[in-house]
């Protein structure tokens, strides 16, 4: 198998038991030539009805399918049918015993337990008649084969009818029966209630590609899945992404394709001209097409698991994609043609600002090494100061440090630790702690996230520190335009370039790693900055005591003997902790703008009293 397989795909589903139930409907389905486990007689069991007999009984059976037998499932356990089947019983009184007990109860004219119990019809000593008996069981079929919701409505009229004629305890039974059959419900292995047919579409994108899923549910069961990713190749929505792939899907090969056309197609967004879609699909159909986007029930969770598929099928290209050599040196090399390089940048750095309204301004460096990145070499950065009002200034000063301390590890030879110890400077740990990197090793290329003012403000700050030899450029998310130092017009690289693949590639992730630090120093502001200059209180008793109360506001109720409870909190700390924020409580609060969110302890550096951030 090793030897003979060309690719690997997996599907994502929600847990263990769904993904071993759907992997035995594929096996047994489409008999692959390399499984064995499931292809014999050892099989799940299933839920069977046995309707040549004339008293048709409800079993579990395992093993190859008899004639004249209908068969639900399979389930993963027999314990599940037996649950779904004793709840379904009350419902649907049928035969549930074997040819021995059935005859040998119509021999002694007494039924079985399940007779006296309301759970069996007890067709055996003659309560009711055949044709009867077999009314109930063509009930209990078409409520397994998915006809779930007409049944549960129908249910309901009569419960509202009996409590209308003050026929209360009929209504109770009924009441009683809807909720056991919404219980059976749920341990059914059937995706939609009502069993009908659909094709569930899900698209992950980006700006460059697209990646498409779908599966197609028929009689209620997911019976297979197709997946594609897709070039970008101009600016269209998601709607109109949708149109496309549903033009392809039915209409690219030739009269037969309407016959796959379902019901219902589900999708993440209507396409910008719907009802023409749909009465195209209901053509090829020749029948009505419903075209939808499900807001919520089980329709809606199954989109969201074809959505995961679609995210991770986006994953594995863009990986397989950034580990190709061949794709990565095509890459630089159009980078370098596009930049006009003297040779490949085979070193590059991207730098991206973070901030929310000018509060808790960082910045990132992350780094890409032959393609590939460099996570080592990752750093981040504390704005403080003038420079936090603007990403212009934010930076023309974080290029300034930068270099700067390449042009004295340069001088010095000496090494610099990367990791970031949190003095805003990017100084990490000892010289002894194991990671060592050199940042008198320049980069061939520095990407800024950004427009023309960012690029000038990197280019002003390496002309203020004498480097002329690192090749300097931006990438501006609107248009995915890439700006060089001293040109009115940008660089339009194709959609399709492998080249744009790469520069879009490092600075998203410039981007994620600014974005989470912002995270972290925010939360970290907002949470303990009322508790900070208090004597005796560290970082680790302010932790513990944020994780006591749950929140700043109870911690700020609490009393002195309640702070003390908090293990390592004496009185005196404690005395000193309410003092803290009964003076913090007489300062105006600030409001974010943003969220209308009132911030107990605005960061420091945030506009004066009474003023809004």
């Amino acid at each position: 198998m090793v030897t003979s397989a060309a690719a690997v795909d997996w599907t994502v589903v929600s847990g263990e038991v769904e993904a071993l139930q759907l992997e035995y409907s594929w096996i047994k389905e489409f008999d692959p030539r390399f499984n064995v486990r499931y292809r014999d007689d050892k099989s799940y069991p299933s839920l069977a009805v046995t309707l040549n007999e004339e008293y048709p009984r409800l079993t579990v059976m395992r093993g190859p399918k008899k004639k004249g037998v209908r068969y639900f499932g399979p389930y993963a356990h027999a314990w599940a049918i037996r649950e779904s089947l004793d709840l379904l019983l009350r419902v649907f009184p049928a035969r549930t015993c074997s040819a021995g007990v059935f005859k040998r109860a119509g021999q002694v004219g007494r039924p079985c337990l399940l007779g006296y119990i309301g759970k069996c019809s007890a067709p055996c000593v003659g309560r009711v008649s055949a044709e009867e008996h077999r009314r109930i069981v063509d009930d209990f079929c078409d409520f397994m084969a998915g006809q779930t919701t007409a049944y549960l409505r129908r249910l309901e009229k009569e419960m509202q009818a009996a409590a209308a004629e003050q026929e209360y305890e009929r209504a109770a039974r009924l009441r009683d029966d809807i909720r056991a059959l919404e219980r059976a419900i749920e341990k059914q292995a059937v995706v939609f209630g009502d069993g009908t047919d659909a094709d569930v579409i899900a698209i992950a994108e980006d700006q460059l590609e697209a990646a498409l899923q779908v599966f197609h549910v028929r009689g209620g069961r997911v019976r297979g899945q197709r997946g594609f990713v897709v070039d970008k190749v101009e600016d269209v929505t998601t709607g109109e992404l949708i149109e496309h792939f549903l033009q392809q899907m039915y209409g690219g090969r030739g009269q037969a394709v309407g016959e796959a056309v379902p019901r219902e197609v589900l999708v993440p967004a209507l396409p910008p001209d719907a009802p023409a879609v749909m009465e195209w699909l209901a053509g090829l159909r020749g029948g009505r097409v419903d075209l939808r986007v499900p807001r919520r029930g089980d329709k809606r969770a199954l989109l969201e698991t074809v959505g995961r598929n679609a995210r991770e099928s986006l994953t594995l290209h863009k990986t397989k994609r950034a580990s190709d050599l061949t794709t990565r040196s095509r890459a630089l090399q159009e980078v370098q043609d596009a930049l006009g390089l003297d040779q490949a940048p085979l070193r590059i750095e991207c730098y991206d600002v973070s901030n929310l309204q000018g509060t808790d301004v960082v910045a990132s460096m992350v780094v890409l090494e032959d393609g590939l990145a460099r996570k080592s070499g990752y750093r981040r950065f504390n704005i403080r100061g003038f420079a936090g009002q603007s990403d212009v200034a934010a930076v023309h000063e974080v290029i300034s440090r930068r270099f700067r301390r390449y042009l004295e590890e340069r001088e010095n030879s000496a090494d610099l630790e990367i990791g970031g110890d949190g003095d805003g400077d990017g100084g990490g740990p000892p010289p002894d702690a194991g990671k060592p990197a050199k940042f008198a090793y320049p980069p061939n290329l520095v990407v800024v996230d950004g427009g023309a003012p960012q690029v000038a403000a990197a280019q002003r700050a390496l002309c203020e520190l004498g480097i002329d030899d690192v090749a300097l450029c931006g990438l501006a998310k609107r248009l995915e335009e890439v700006w060089l130092p001293g040109q009115d017009d940008p660089v339009i690289l194709p959609r399709t370039s492998e080249g744009l693949y790469l520069l879009q590639r490092v600075r998203d992730e410039a981007h994620r790693f600014a974005i989470a630090f912002h995270r972290q120093r925010r939360s970290r502001s907002m949470t303990a900055s009322a508790l900070d200059g208090v004597p005796g209180l560290g970082e680790t008793r302010r932790s513990a005591l944020i994780k006591h109360f749950g929140s700043l506001k109870r911690l700020r109720a609490a009393t002195v003997d309640e702070i003390v409870e908090v293990p390592g909190i004496g009185r005196h700390t404690a005395q000193a902790v309410v003092a803290a924020l009964a003076a913090g409580e007489t300062a105006p609060p600030a409001v974010n703008t943003a969220t209308g969110e009132i911030l107990d302890n605005p960061p420091e550096g945030t506009l004066p009293e009474g003023e809004r951030l």
